[in-house]
């Protein structure tokens, strides 16, 4: 982060993140949100930061679920035994896929929490703030989604992209991944297995499986918990439909309800553009520049997508994950239903199951599988396709340049702070690197995106992000000062335990310098090749 440009961006970034946590609290303790206002402001305030907490233990654990499949499972037994354990079942048979899904309804439904919790009620004002100001950060939803942006979910994921086996070395993410298979197990998502049978069929290729085929009782209850999981999803959305056209939801006043209807199904289609495109772009980025421009749109998109080294990648997940959070907070206002005093409640329901409708969890169960996991499903069959076609590229240049202004810049001082505080270390200081496992005989195993699957589309595990851009001097003189200082470290250990891991730690170094150099060789291929050991 040494670089002025990097530097500035991460202080505005973080003084927003500050003044945006500074209202949102000024919200509650004043009772201007919804939870606030119904109950009370203290539960408002626990809920707020206990499903932000949660949400930023799913979002980091879904990348080192991802990520940790190729590596052999022994490498870690004993010095993370609880990764091990979730691992040994989240990644038995088809438990990841399993995981995923449940994961992904609890990232909607937890974002609506947070909404119900810390979203201005309508008019709110605090803080005797200008217009203007109160218009920004409260109106919009801003101060919600650089708050949930940046602690729930972007620095977790930094970390736990490069820093997998001592980000999920906790039972809370035990738990997490418990809740997540058993909303799976429910039944209450297998409408998705309905659309993943669906998308294969009109891709002309068979679902793969680790687990052999359903047979018996076992099939007869997978399709009655499709069939019971379609029929709430056609009810869910008759009753949100119905509440939009009558004006019953907290979308903002003045809005016309046949509009509300039209940006509510927008919304939807662009969180599933948006799902769709970080599947599509992970499969592409395996196959070859000639198989991927089938097209002018796709040429235009993969260009832009792997200029620069391969940066646009991280740099569209990013943005993309400021766009997408800043859907679901518009999808939350527009299906989370607000019965006034005096009106009849949806559908002439009683008043405990219209409470229930309030929750707006009925909004995060249409947008889990309409706006999500569906698109993911048809972008794991075609990606292709989505790479043809002219929206890809308008969104991918829209989340480029929302990750350009550096707004979400804090997300990585936090994750400075939290990896400090929490002692986390790269994955490469336990189970070293890909080829130091090769030559143990504990080679990575080879995992494939396959069609009707959602592992195609986590946050890129150990993929470097756009942190800065440091040049190759900075990042070669920053590890000459770590090997400089593990020197003087052996030469004072006391214990010959203690020798060897600042002896493993130098070798990692020295394995990283030598990355560098090939990266500048390949970079700059006129320079002539450094003798590493030069300086040390």
């Amino acid at each position: 982060m040494s670089d002025p440009v990097n530097i500035v961006k991460s202080v505005y970034s973080v003084g927003l993140l500050i003044f945006s946590i500074i209202v949102i609290m000024a919200l509650m303790f004043d009772e201007q949100t919804s939870l606030s206002q119904d109950v009370h402001p203290v539960l408002a305030f626990f809920t707020f930061w206990g499903a932000l907490l949660w949400l930023s233990m799913v979002e980091g654990g879904q990348a080192s679920m991802v990520g940790l499949p190729p590596i052999d499972r022994s490498l870690y037994r004993d010095s993370h035994p609880i990764s091990h354990a979730i691992c040994e079942w989240g990644h038995r048979g088809d438990n990841l896929d399993r995981y995923l899904m449940g994961r992904q309804f609890m990232v909607l439904a937890l974002v609506f929490v947070i909404n119900m919790s810390g979203a201005p009620v309508a008019d709110a004002a605090v803080l005797g703030l200008p217009e203007i100001v109160t218009n920004i950060f409260l109106k919009s939803g801003l101060a919600m989604i650089l708050t949930t942006c940046m602690i729930g979910q972007l620095n977790t994921q930094v970390n736990a992209s490069h820093c997998m086996l001592d980000y999920i070395n906790t039972h809370f993410m035990t738990f997490t991944l418990y809740v997540a298979m058993g909303i799976e197990a429910s039944g209450l998502l297998h409408a998705s297995y309905l659309i993943q049978i669906i998308v294969a069929m009109m891709a002309g290729k068979p679902i793969e499986s680790n687990e052999p085929p359903r047979s018996g009782l076992i099939s007869i209850i997978f399709w009655l918990k499709v069939l019971v999981s379609t029929a709430l999803l056609i009810f869910a959305l008759t009753v949100t439909f119905i509440a939009l056209f009558n004006g019953k939801t907290t979308m903002w006043e003045g809005i016309p309800y046949v509009v509300s209807m039209i940006v509510t199904i927008t919304l939807w289609c662009v969180v599933g553009m948006l799902e769709g495109m970080q599947i599509a772009f992970f499969a592409v980025s395996k196959i070859t520049e000639e198989e991927r421009n089938t097209s002018v749109w796709a040429k235009k998109t993969c260009d832009l997508l792997f200029a620069n080294g391969g940066r646009g990648l991280p740099g569209f997940m990013i943005g993309r994950q400021l766009c997408v959070v800043s859907c679901f907070f518009v999808a939350a206002r527009a299906t989370s239903m607000d019965i006034e005093d005096g009106e009849s409640n949806v559908l002439g329901v009683s008043d405990g199951v219209q409470a229930f409708f309030d929750t707006g969890l009925l909004g995060a169960f249409i947008t889990t599988i309409i706006a999500s996991i569906a698109w993911q499903l048809v972008a794991s069959a075609f990606p292709l396709a989505f790479l043809s076609n002219p929206v890809t590229y308008m969104l991918l240049r829209i989340c480029l340049a929302l990750e350009a202004t550096g707004i979400c810049n804090g997300a990585w001082v936090i994750a400075a702070v939290h990896k400090h505080a929490a002692g986390f270390q790269k994955d490469e200081v336990y189970v070293g690197t890909a080829e130091e496992r090769a030559t143990m005989g504990k080679a990575d195993s080879v995992v494939h995106s396959q069609v009707g699957h959602l592992t195609g589309g986590a946050f890129p595990a150990n993929h470097e992000l756009p942190i800065g851009d440091e040049d190759y001097s900075t990042r070669r003189a920053a590890i000459l000062s770590n090997v400089k200082e593990l020197r003087q470290l052996i030469a004072s250990a006391t214990t010959d335990e203690e020798k060897d891991v600042y002896e493993l730690s130098l070798s990692h170094e020295l394995t990283a310098m030598k990355k560098i150099n090939r990266e500048e060789g390949s970079a700059h291929p006129v320079l002539k090749s450094k003798d590493i050991e030069a300086g040390y």
